[in-house]
């Protein structure tokens, strides 16, 4: 056996003792018998004094329409669990997560699913115990009016959102954090990736709604409220998304 070959199997057999060990951890994580904590790490992604400012006011508090939200939902799919969620904020991470590679190759993106891990256990800033980790990095939106995509690492129960250092704009971030957090319990995207817009009818609140056009409300995976067949706007909050029955089914909260 080469030397390269002894390096992938040694590869190969990390990947399966990390791959049964994020099962397990899925596992328990979406049995939803008890409630999870999801602990959000605030990271000053453009490094400026206004975005750390900006961090420098955040609290438990700041996410507390996500904790309400998945609780409201949870409720019209009679889960057991009253509290799905609970959200605590750890003290600021003063390093930036690993980018995705950007060809997306397996062997690539397996590599990376591991440094991101071993990323998010080196910079774990909380006392205690988190269930899931949400890196939340801020940006000024003055200088980055357009974010990068956010991503939820399903099997580590890792995510990453891009969001921006505004209070104006701190419910829309609580609704791109929700979406990413579903995705750490296995709910997939419900828009076209080439044109961001819902897709019908599984990205739709109301697809039984006549006329189609306007829609009042965002499916959570969708991220958009329809407007048109190809124009859409983002939620002003938590208050205008649902959670749809394909997501449900996917997180286990309908069978």
């Amino acid at each position: 056996m080469t030397f390269r070959h002894l390096r992938i199997a040694i590869l190969l057999f990390i990947l399966l003792l990390v791959g049964v060990g994020g099962w397990l951890t899925k596992h328990r994580a979406t049995a939803w018998t008890q409630t999870q904590w999801l602990v959000v790490y605030p990271i000053a992604g453009d490094r400026r004094e206004a975005t750390q400012h900006y961090i420098r006011t955040l609290s438990d508090d700041t996410y507390h329409s996500i904790e309400t939200f998945l609780e409201t939902e949870a409720a019209q799919y009679h889960l057991p669990l009253r509290q799905p969620v609970e959200v605590h904020l750890a003290p600021e991470v003063d390093a930036l997560p690993p980018p995705p590679p950007r060809d997306r190759q397996i062997l690539k993106v397996m590599l990376w699913s591991l440094e991101m891990r071993y990323w998010a256990w080196k910079h774990d800033t909380f006392h205690g115990l988190a269930n899931m980790q949400m890196f939340v990095v801020y940006h000024d939106s003055k200088l980055t009016p357009e974010l990068h995509e956010s991503l939820g690492l399903e099997k580590g129960l890792i995510g990453v959102a891009n969001v921006f250092a505004d209070p104006r704009m701190s419910e829309t971030n609580n609704v791109v954090i929700a979406h990413e957090f579903l995705h750490l319990v296995g709910a997939t995207d419900k828009y076209d990736l080439a044109t961001d817009q819902p897709i019908y009818p599984q990205g739709y609140a109301e697809p039984d709604k006549e006329p189609r056009y306007p829609q009042h409300y965002a499916a959570i995976m969708a991220g958009r409220i329809p407007l048109s067949p190809t124009s859409a706007e983002i939620p002003p909050d938590l208050g205008f998304v649902i959670i749809g029955p394909q997501t449900a089914r996917e997180i286990g909260w309908l069978n």
